[in-house]
């Protein structure tokens, strides 16, 4: 048996739509990408939705609206995808980490305001493994600063705060939709925001800084770049968001799977769900104990993948990242949850039509490799 670490669900639905497209004379610019952006803001309660190609690139686009520029800071967690802390370089502001909560894995709120200076213009805070961080503590320190909140949900899209959406909570806020994540379109991404000024901004400089749809072609007002979402991936968006349900009732089915399955091994910890926390389950990621860590981690990610299972390290952290210790001459010690995490976390296959039988291989196989791996 062969399970890979991930798998995007593409039924007829979305196979018939991208089709169509290829039948019409717009493959850029037509009626999808309104109506894939439309039926996203309606998703997350927001007023305004900007499709782009990325993630990353919706994080830019943010970075850039809020005018965070050569100078200021922007508070981050080392505990995240690389692109939420690179998004800052672009625009040569600092990401300023401050260590994460040892349970949900998100930022640790508790720290963040002895890190504000004058310079901090921005917290960005990320909904880490499609668990909600703390965003009415977040919300009040902002507001209490006169800084911004940028919410980083690639990995949320559907996960609920205190009955809330994510996507919905800082000034602006970024969905993903790599063939990993809840829903896929290829490559791509989403900005949010109730802010006008915000969404026009992002609006223009995602489509080379023209100023609005129906302006010249060859007009543009503003430096921008080319970060739109084709038709052909709006239209697959489009078919995975009349699925939505179908899907992220799958996503759980396969962690209420796992979190059963899984309490047999005792060498390590299944998935925390914060109280007032729901997820969407980007992941399925358990805590292995610390005689388990770091390289021994390693090898037990060998050892799976010898064996048919694909597991991964999600995720390293950032700032012992080769080019961040280079830049800014981190170490091992300055963030030690995020380095403790980061050694010890192992995201195990994941994705919708995982079957029980599968499952079942998973954590048989698992379950000999630790206990193999504790004998040395």
């Amino acid at each position: 048996m062969k399970i890979p670490l991930s798998k995007p669900d593409i039924t007829d639905l979305e196979k018939k739509a991208v089709a169509e497209v290829l039948e019409t004379s717009f493959l850029s610019l037509g009626e999808k990408y309104k109506k894939f952006e439309k039926i996203m803001a309606e998703f997350a309660g927001v007023k305004y939705a900007v499709a782009v190609n990325s993630g990353t690139s919706g994080l830019h686009l943010i970075i850039r609206a809020l005018g965070i520029s050569e100078g200021d800071e922007v508070i981050t967690t080392p505990f995240s995808f690389i692109a939420s802390s690179n998004c800052i370089l672009f625009e040569k502001a600092k990401p300023v980490f401050t260590d994460i909560d040892e349970k949900i894995f998100n930022i640790n709120v508790s720290k963040i305001e002895e890190k504000i200076t004058k310079n901090t213009k921005a917290i960005l805070a990320v909904d880490v493994f499609s668990q909600p961080a703390d965003w009415l503590e977040l919300k009040r320190i902002a507001k209490k600063h006169k800084i911004f909140l940028i919410e980083d949900s690639a990995e949320a899209l559907g996960s609920e705060y205190k009955n809330k959406k994510c996507g919905s909570f800082g000034d602006a806020s970024v969905f993903a939709f790599y063939p990993n994540k809840q829903i896929t379109t290829g490559e791509g991404g989403m900005v949010l925001t109730n802010n006008k000024k915000i969404y026009e901004l992002c609006q223009s400089m995602a489509n080379q800084g023209r100023k609005i749809e129906n302006e010249k072609w060859l007009k543009h007002v503003r430096l921008g770049y080319n970060y739109r979402l084709d038709e052909m991936s709006c239209a697959m968006g489009i078919s995975q968001m009349k699925r939505i349900k179908e899907i992220l009732a799958k996503r759980e089915n396969v962690a209420k799977m796992y979190n059963q399955k899984l309490k047999e091994i005792k060498e390590i910890e299944i998935p925390y769900v914060a109280p007032g926390n729901k997820l969407s389950w980007f992941v399925y990621v358990i805590k292995l104990p610390k005689n388990l860590s770091g390289e021994k981690r390693d090898i037990i990610i060998k050892k799976m993948a010898e064996r048919g299972v694909q597991c991964g390290n999600y995720f390293q952290a950032i700032h012992l990242q080769p080019f961040y210790k280079e830049k800014f001459g981190y170490k091992k010690g300055d963030f030690p949850v995020s380095e403790d995490i980061s050694g010890r976390t192992l995201a195990l296959p994941f994705f919708n039509n995982l079957t029980e039988k599968e499952i079942n291989f998973v954590v048989k196989n698992l379950k000999e490799v630790i206990l193999e791996s504790e004998k040395k």
